[in-house]
C-alpha cells in the first residue's frame, strides 16, 4: 500500500541503481582529488570516467560470491574500466563510501520530506485562517471545557509543525556529512585534503573526525525528528478521529464518492486515513528507537548498525513522505460542521461558564473556595438536568448579593472568550 501511494521522486532515491550512482559518484570524487594531487595520472582518470559503468545484475553476481557489496561494486566497475580500474578505492574502506553516500542520500530525501511538510503547513495555515471564528467547545480530559474556536487548533497544530520543519532542517544540516579518512579515520593511507575536496564536490562537510565511520549520533538526530513528526501527525489524526465519532461529528476525513466504511454496515463512514496514520506512527517511532541503539557500537565500528540501517532508511523516509502527502489530502478536504460544533457547545446548558461566575465572585471580595461551592452548586442543579446555569445562577440568592443579571449576562457572553484570537493568530501568522 505504502509504494503505492509514494511520490516517484522518493522512491527513486531508494532503487539500487540510485544506491550505486552515488557510490560511483563518491569514487570518482576520490579519483578526481587524488589526480589533483598527482597521484592518479590525467590519461587513467579520463579512462576511469569513461568507463565507469555499473550492472546492478552483475554486481548480484559477484556479491553472490563474495558476501560483500562495495567488493562486489568496485570488481563490477574494474571489469568495466580496464586496467586503470586499479585506481579505484585507493586507501579508502567500505565505509567511506557507504557513509558519505548515506549523507546524499539521507540529505536528498529529507529536502522531499521538508517540502511535503511546507505543503501540509500550506494547507493548514488556510483553514486556520477559513476557520479563524468558527467557535467550538474546548475539551479536556475529553469533557467539555470553555469555548475555543477551530481555527485555533489548526494554529496550535501550524505552530508544532514550525518546530518540527526546525528540527528536520538541523537533521538535514547534521546528517550533511562525509568522510574520507580510511580504516580508523587516521588518513593513513588517505591524504585530508582528498576527503575536502570530495566532500566540497558533493555539497557535504568534512566530519571534524571520524573512526571507520561517520558516528550514528548524527544518524539518531535525523530518524527521532522524524519520530517526533510522526508524533504530530498522529497528534492531528488522533484529534480528527475523536472529532469523527458519531455523537461529536464536528470534523470528518474525507469520504470519496464509492467508498465503503464496512463489508457489513452500508452505514459506516470510518475514519480509515487518520487510523492508518496513527498506525503508521508507531513503526516510525520504532526505527527512531533502533536508530539511538546504532550509537554504541564497538570500538572504532562493528557492523551491527548497518543492518539496521538499511531498513530504516528508506522505510522511516518513505512512510514520512506518505504520512504527509497523506495529511495533506486529508486536512484539505476534511468536512468541517460549524452547526453540530455550535449544538454541541449548547449541549451543557451554560456550565461551560462556571469559571466566568467563579471570578466575577471573587473580584466581588469573596474567597475563592466560597465562591466555587456557590457556582459548583448550581453547576450539580444543571448537571441533575434542573435547567441551564445562567437561570440557575439569576435565582442564586447567594450569587444575586454580587452579581447584578446585567453583569451575569455578560459572563454569559461568547466574545469574552475569543477576544484575544486574533492575537493569538497574530502571533503565529505573521512574518516576523
Amino acid at each position: 500500500m505504502i509504494a503505492r501511494y509514494t511520490r516517484p521522486e522518493m522512491a527513486r532515491i531508494w532503487t539500487l541503481e540510485n544506491k550505486y550512482q552515488k557510490w560511483l559518484e563518491v569514487e570518482l570524487a576520490v579519483c578526481e582529488a587524488w589526480n589533483k594531487l598527482g597521484v592518479i595520472p590525467d590519461s587513467a582518470l579520463f579512462k576511469i570516467k569513461e568507463r565507469a559503468t555499473f550492472s546492478v545484475k552483475r554486481i548480484d553476481e559477484i556479491e553472490q560470491k563474495v558476501k560483500h557489496d562495495v567488493i562486489a561494486f568496485i570488481s563490477n566497475l574494474e571489469e568495466n574500466i580496464g586496467p586503470e580500474g586499479r585506481y579505484l578505492h585507493l586507501g579508502l574502506t567500505s565505509s567511506d563510501i557507504l557513509d558519505t553516500s548515506n549523507a546524499l542520500l539521507l540529505k536528498e530525501a529529507m529536502g522531499l520530506i521538508l517540502k511535503d511538510l511546507n505543503e501540509v503547513m500550506e494547507v493548514v495555515k488556510e483553514q486556520a485562517l477559513r476557520h479563524k471564528d468558527t467557535v467550538m467547545i474546548g475539551r479536556s480530559h475529553g469533557v467539555h471545557a470553555e469555548p475555543i474556536t477551530f481555527g485555533l487548533k489548526l494554529a496550535l497544530w501550524y505552530e508544532e509543525l514550525k518546530r518540527n520543519q526546525k528540527r528536520l532542517k538541523e537533521a538535514q544540516e547534521d546528517i550533511a556529512y562525509g568522510k574520507i579518512s580510511g580504516a580508523v579515520g587516521t588518513y593513513a593511507y588517505l591524504n585530508p585534503e582528498v576527503e575536502r575536496y570530495v566532500c566540497q564536490k558533493l555539497g557535504l562537510k568534512p566530519a571534524p573526525v571520524s573512526s571507520q565511520i561517520i558516528q550514528r549520533d548524527r544518524y539518531a538526530h535525523y530518524f527521532t525528528s522524524l519520530a517526533i513528526l510522526a508524533g504530530t501527525i498522529e497528534k492531528i489524526a488522533l484529534e480528527i478521529r475523536h472529532l469523527q465519532r458519531t455523537e461529536v461529528l464536528e470534523v470528518e476525513e474525507p469520504f470519496t464518492k464509492g467508498q465503503k466504511g464496512s463489508s457489513a454496515m452500508p452505514h459506516k463512514r470510518n475514519p480509515i486515513q487518520c487510523e492508518n496514520l496513527c498506525g503508521l506512527a508507531r513503526l516510525v517511532r520504532t526505527n527512531a528507537m533502533a536508530s539511538l541503539e546504532n550509537i554504541a557500537l564497538w570500538h572504532e565500528r562493528d557492523i551491527s548498525h548497518s543492518s539496521v540501517e538499511r531498513v530504516i532508511m528508506p522505510d522511516s523516509t518513505i512512510l514520512i513522505d506518505f504520512m504527509l502527502c497523506r495529511l495533506r489530502n486529508i486536512l484539505a478536504n476534511m468536512c468541517v460542521y460549524p452547526d453540530r460544533m455550535k449544538r454541541n457547545l449548547e449541549i451543557t446548558q451554560g456550565l461551560i461558564f462556571s469559571q466566568g461566575i467563579l471570578l466575577a465572585l471573587v473580584k466581588k471580595g469573596l474567597a475563592r473556595q466560597r465562591a466555587y461551592e456557590m457556582v459548583q452548586t448550581c453547576a450539580m442543579r444543571v448537571w441533575q438536568g434542573l435547567g441551564d446555569l445562567k437561570s440557575q445562577v439569576l435565582a442564586s440568592k447567594e450569587i444575586s448579593e454580587y452579581l447584578s443579571p446585567e453583569e451575569i449576562n455578560q459572563i454569559f457572553d461568547l466574545r469574552h472568550h475569543l477576544r484575544h484570537i486574533d492575537y493569538i493568530f497574530q502571533r503565529v501568522f505573521s512574518e516576523g
